[in-house]
């Protein structure tokens, strides 16, 4: 009996440590957020780094589609930087860590204000898949949502 109980707590114990190698909620945020810093200080490395080297970042259904971190890094401005400040805000992010897919709101600004979602997927800790949709608006966050707030 004492063996069955200390074999049932070993196999607990192996089980529960397989969940915590998922991507967790916080690194998911802590991830995004680093990429919106990188966008908001012009540093298209910091950027580009999260994303996989294969990353595939898109606006369906063809308005833009960029393939692989260099190219990213080039479209997040590259060396040279962009023309004009970016300016990246998260409102709400949610994860699933089985699927490793992830959601958000944002708003983004860059001579244009647009709200819009985006989805990810995510592979050893970076964003492989980014798929945005967004609506170009000069409302501001609260106002543009202000009919149903959450």
């Amino acid at each position: 009996m004492r063996i069955l109980l200390i074999l049932t707590v070993l196999v607990f114990a192996s089980c529960s440590q397989q969940q915590a190698s998922y991507f967790q909620d916080a690194e998911f945020e802590n991830l995004m957020q680093k990429l919106a810093d990188g966008w908001n200080k012009g540093d298209a490395k910091k950027a580009a780094d999260c994303f996989t080297k294969d990353a595939v970042y898109t606006e369906p259904p063809d308005k833009q589609i960029y393939k692989g971190r260099d190219e990213l890094f080039k479209f997040f401005g590259g060396n040279e930087g962009r023309k004009s400040a970016m300016k990246m805000t998260w409102h709400h992010l949610v994860y699933d860590e089985k699927r490793e897919i992830g959601m958000g709101e944002f708003t983004f600004d860059y001579g244009g204000k647009v709200h819009g979602m985006v989805i990810v997927k995510i592979k050893e800790g970076k964003i492989s898949n980014w798929r945005e949709y967004w609506y170009e608006s000069k409302l501001e966050w609260e106002k543009f949502t202000e009919n149903n707030k959450f």
